[in-house]
């Protein structure tokens, strides 16, 4: 039988480097018949807080929230993950339940992976299981260090840290289409919509952006920075 498989796209797929890297050719043949690829609309559900871990999940293609919805029913937005990064993915050593929901922001392509075979590859392979506790590692830290700068800042550091890491982190750009709803910013920098709104409204009318629908434009980057280093 003919291990690779010459349609295999895991050999030159980008993840490969950032989790896949320690894995030879024939290992990476055979993570190719345990995995498989879903995509989602805009605002379908990825993972739901609660359901079963049965895959290792990133993110191919899009953009996607992650969150908690409190005993009230209101979301608690988490983290916002973009391409190569993964998808709810701290728990899948720990425990058998997700933590969080996942759900796209975008037109989004989830790469999955049998969580059984992850967990195999990471008996048998001590470089790549390293690798991987390391990349979900750097993603915890990034959750917990970004958490708690939002939470120094006042409302108007808050916003203005958020229009910055959707145009430094996510878009490469100081144009972008604003990927979230007004209340979506709140229940990410814990503030509510009413206040968010006033205060993009003042950004606006102070020239430090232009809003054009969804669409932002950051006119006065420096400023920008400034509110959210001083807010």
């Amino acid at each position: 039988m003919n291990i690779f498989d010459p349609n295999c796209i895991c050999v030159n797929c980008e993840f490969r480097e950032i989790a896949f890297s320690h894995l030879d050719e024939p290992t990476i043949h055979e993570l190719c018949r345990h995995k498989h690829e879903d995509t989602y609309r805009k605002g379908e559900i990825i993972n739901r807080e609660g359901g079963k871990i049965s895959s290792f999940r990133y993110l191919k293609k899009g953009l996607v929230k992650v969150y908690r919805t409190s005993k009230n029913g209101e979301e608690q937005i988490i983290t916002i993950t973009k391409p190569f990064e993964f998808v709810s993915n701290m728990s899948i050593f720990s425990d058998e339940s997700y933590h969080y929901s996942v759900s796209a922001l975008e037109d989004s392509v989830v790469c999955s992976v049998d969580l059984g075979f992850i967990k195999e590859l990471a008996v048998k392979h001590g470089g790549f299981a390293f690798g991987l506790l390391t990349k979900i590692s750097i993603i915890n830290e990034k959750i917990i260090s970004q958490t708690l700068d939002l939470r120094q800042k006042n409302l108007a550091g808050r916003v203005a840290y958020v229009l910055l890491y959707f145009s430094g982190e996510i878009y490469n750009s100081r144009v972008f289409e604003l990927p979230v709803s007004r209340q979506e910013i709140a229940d990410f920098i814990g503030m509510s919509m009413a206040n968010v709104i006033r205060t993009l409204s003042d950004f606006k009318r102070d020239g430090i952006i232009r809003v054009f629908g969804k669409t932002i434009e950051i006119a006065d980057y420096n400023k920008l920075e400034i509110i959210s280093l001083k807010g």
